[in-house]
């Protein structure tokens, strides 16, 4: 079987122990999936997959508001961001919902019937596009947004790291494709996806061995309020800044100034901004931020060097990646949003 990885070759997950032992246990647990490759991706990097896993899960499954909404939103992201490996799964989980019409409906790519719905999945979707006017008043209910916004900002994540270092079929021969398929693959996620578990169980994995660098990654951002998704959110902050690292001065300047001045746009393929593979940190950073699915194996090959594992990759492409989501979360209007439903 053509194994779903790009650039990088990850730990087989039955050797995995410690903090990555320990997310696999909870995603069988809490996701359905005990070895998700967009986690398993991350594991080289424990501290990145365990905060990136602790985001979602007390976001989309443990946080506030129902999971056909989240999902929904997830979907809007997942489209904004071009990732059909995550607009595939979002498609199928819905199914897992129950509500299988609405699944089959986005999957045809037309909107949902229901207004609320065709709302949250237009806000999805604009989050991506600072000043976007679907970004208000929120489509949800105020006290739901750490959840909603939580999602957003997770799979703003997420889509990037699986552009960038995952194929786009999410089962084998896009098999994914087909109604039969993704009905009968949501169904056999709906018991869990149905079940809402108890806010707080993905942040005991964040003092895990190897994650110390989250000590002190703090409560998170206002909108999170007092809910679990703040801390999750600060440490995947934490976790995903170390990257920088891997960067001289003035590669983090381009960096910065570059998402400092984005609009949300995809990036023409004459991009000018983009340094070439003389600067191949700059470009692969600046990529994953912006155009993940476009890193070849020529950008890796300009970057690699013997010291340079599979784990300062994913690290590197997390840098990037979290650099957009950054830019995206300060550029949410989330004092602006009142409660509408």
């Amino acid at each position: 079987m053509p194994s779903p990885f790009r650039h990088t070759d990850p730990p087989d997950p039955a050797s995995a122990a410690g903090p990555v032992r320990a997310v696999y246990t909870q995603l069988a647990r809490d996701f359905g999936i005990a070895r998700a490759s967009t986690f398993v991706v991350l594991s080289s990097a424990p501290g990145i997959m365990a905060s990136a896993w602790a985001l979602m899960r007390e976001s989309l499954i443990a946080g506030d508001g129902g999971r056909t909404g989240k999902e929904l939103a997830a979907l809007g992201v997942s489209e904004a961001n071009r990732c059909p490996f995550c607009v595939d799964a979002h498609r199928m989980l819905l199914h897992a919902t129950g509500d299988h019409a609405l699944a089959e409906k986005v999957a045809r790519g037309e909107p949902p019937a229901d207004e609320w719905q065709a709302r949250v999945l237009a806000w999805g979707r604009a989050t991506r596009t600072p000043g976007a006017p679907e970004l208000v008043p929120y489509p949800f209910a105020a006290a739901h947004a750490p959840a909603y916004i939580g999602t957003a900002l997770a799979f703003h994540f997420i889509n990037r790291v699986v552009s960038a270092l995952l194929t786009e079929r999410l089962l084998p021969g896009n098999v994914q494709r087909f109604r039969a398929v993704r009905s009968l693959g949501g169904r056999s996620l709906a018991g869990t996806v149905r079940r809402h578990p108890v806010p707080g169980a993905g942040l005991t994995l964040l003092d895990g061995a190897g994650l110390t660098v989250l000590d002190h990654a703090g409560p998170g951002p206002g909108w999170a309020r007092t809910t679990t998704v703040g801390p999750a959110y600060a440490a995947l902050r934490a976790a995903a800044g170390e990257g920088e690292g891997l960067l001289d001065a003035a590669d983090r300047t381009l960096v910065r100034e570059t998402l400092g001045a984005w609009d949300g746009a995809h990036p023409p393929l004459a991009w000018d901004g983009l340094p070439g593979r003389g600067r191949p940190g700059a470009r692969l950073a600046l990529l994953a931020a912006l155009a993940p699915y476009r890193i070849t194996d020529e950008d890796v090959a300009a970057w690699r060097t013997p010291d340079r594992t599979d784990a300062c990759l994913v690290r590197l492409v997390a840098y990037g990646a979290f650099a957009a989501v950054d830019r995206i979360e300060g550029a949410l209007p989330v004092r602006a949003a009142k409660e509408t439903s």
